[in-house]
């Protein structure tokens, strides 16, 4: 059975032990599946995402002739083993000006964008074309470049769907701005050794960007003697059950004082002056410090001194898997920044996991501001629109001034939250649904994008999941773990 059009998010109700895995990275997967398609050799892509964005770049791979085996990953049921036999840069088919090989990329950014230039590469003729939104979605400055290089793109308004026509390899040069979208500069990277183009970044913080970064990471890997690649988990969607622990009932920053160690902690509450910076001397220390509270009579402090000795990080939630020091994902820094400071940049500090810290900013006890939102707008939806409209509706307090929003603690309560058919969103305010209490989440089968499983992991009972209640909401039935797979 489909996932309703609305369910509702029943609010946890006591400490969550569990450890969860996450499907593997959408970014890496899609850049990894055109390098293996690129290279000289068969590739076994091992923890390959699959989800709507994948298998629709796989589709595609096939239907440009690229021979493909997928079989289930026995560590996560929305992974798969992956195998593509690289054709060392032919496009195997295209079609002709009469009748072009069609190509559909549905909503998928990477997808539109690294088989736009992928396909120059053939020597037939290519449609690319998606669902209505992906036709609103930036592409002028990739075809800008890619006409630079001499390839010729079919498109009135320099968006899908376009007509490209292959021309195998045209070396030359072009200039590419990733003001809009990285996804472009990375598009032409992917193909630039193998085709012989130059291609230079400009715009806003090129250097700088961390999308760039990660795929000159994998090109640089792929360019040894790879037969398999490790594809990691997909830190962005790691952040929800980050963000699931923070909030979770017994968590250090639900329950006890907003401090950032257990030294803080003791400070806070006037106990032992004896202790100081570097004094902590482990369990028998801290047996006699709880004693010596005890003896005060305030079960106020003793409940705050017992959360913060107990608390590990995230050590109620846990993710399997997850690597912050390989320096692909910059999603993957997100526990760093909680507390959070005063001030994120989605530039320069956070990418997509930004939107799970905005949805639960308004939980905590200080204002944030999260700058540099403007990739957010031309993405699934208008994100940094949908994130403030629907905070808001939810009671939230939040102000949007230029690309920058400011979220303000708030009372929030329950809401028809509106999704805008972005999996981000849902997921987004489905955690925010385990904490208060009324959440229901419109059209929650868009996770289906990155995260088809995402409701299950939530629903399924601990160490495997949350062991979270959702309920259809307009009939209040709990649903089934069939019936929350988002297919």
């Amino acid at each position: 059975m489909p996932l309703p059009e609305l369910i509702e998010i029943v609010p946890l109700n006591k400490p969550v032990k569990a450890e969860i895995t996450v499907p593997g990275s959408k970014s890496i997967t899609n850049r990894a599946l055109i390098l293996a398609a690129l290279s000289h050799r068969k590739t076994i892509l091992k923890g390959a995402l699959w989800s709507e964005d994948t298998q629709v770049m796989v589709d595609c791979l096939r239907k440009l002739g690229f021979e493909i085996e997928v079989a289930p990953d026995p560590n996560e049921f929305c992974n798969r083993i992956i195998t593509i036999q690289g054709t060392a840069g032919k496009i195997p088919n295209g079609g002709t000006i009469e009748n072009p090989l069609e190509l559909y990329v549905g909503n998928a950014g990477t997808a539109a964008r690294f088989l736009s230039a992928l396909v120059c590469l053939g020597c037939g003729v290519y449609r690319l074309f998606g669902v209505p939104r992906m036709h609103e979605r930036p592409q002028a400055a990739l075809f800008n470049a890619l006409r630079e290089l001499n390839y010729r793109i079919d498109s009135p308004n320099d968006k899908l769907p376009a007509v490209i026509h292959g021309a195998f390899r045209l070396k030359g040069k072009c200039r590419v701005s990733i003001e809009e979208s990285s996804q472009f500069a990375s598009a032409l990277l992917l193909c630039a050794n193998i085709s012989g183009w130059e291609v230079e970044i400009i715009g806003e913080n090129a250097e700088e960007s961390p999308y760039i970064a990660m795929t000159s990471k994998l090109i640089a890997e792929f360019e040894n003697v790879l037969e398999e690649f490790q594809i990691e988990p997909d830190a962005s969607s790691a952040s929800y059950f980050v963000g699931a622990d923070r909030i979770a009932p017994g968590s250090e920053w639900a329950d006890a004082p907003k401090v950032d160690s257990l030294l803080g902690c003791l400070q806070l509450l006037g106990s032992v002056p004896e202790i100081k910076e570097g004094g902590w001397q482990g369990e028998p220390r801290e047996s006699e410090l709880r004693e010596k509270l005890v003896k005060q009579g305030d079960s106020a402090k003793v409940k705050a001194f017992d959360a913060l000795r107990n608390w590990k990080g995230y050590s109620n939630i846990e993710l399997r898997g997850m690597d912050s020091s390989s320096g692909y994902q910059i999603d993957a820094r997100f526990h760093e920044f909680w507390p959070w400071r005063e001030k994120i940049s989605r530039l320069t500090d956070l990418g997509d996991s930004i939107m799970t810290g905005i949805t639960l900013t308004s939980l905590g006890d200080k204002s944030i501001q999260f700058t540099d939102l403007g990739r957010l707008r031309v993405q699934e939806c208008e994100r940094v629109h949908a994130l403030r409209t629907e905070l808001t509706r939810c009671g939230g307090k939040v102000n949007e001034e230029g690309d920058t929003l400011t979220v303000y603690p708030a009372r929030l309560h329950g809401a028809e939250v509106e999704t805008y058919g972005d999996h981000r969103m849902a997921m987004c305010f489905a955690i925010l649904g385990l904490k208060v209490p009324g959440i229901k989440i419109k059209d929650p089968a868009c996770v289906k994008k990155t995260f088809p499983n995402f409701f299950q992991k939530l629903a399924s009972a601990p160490p495997a999941g949350l062991g979270a209640t959702i309920l259809d909401a307009l009939t209040r039935r709990p649903l089934t773990m069939d019936e929350l797979f988002a297919d």
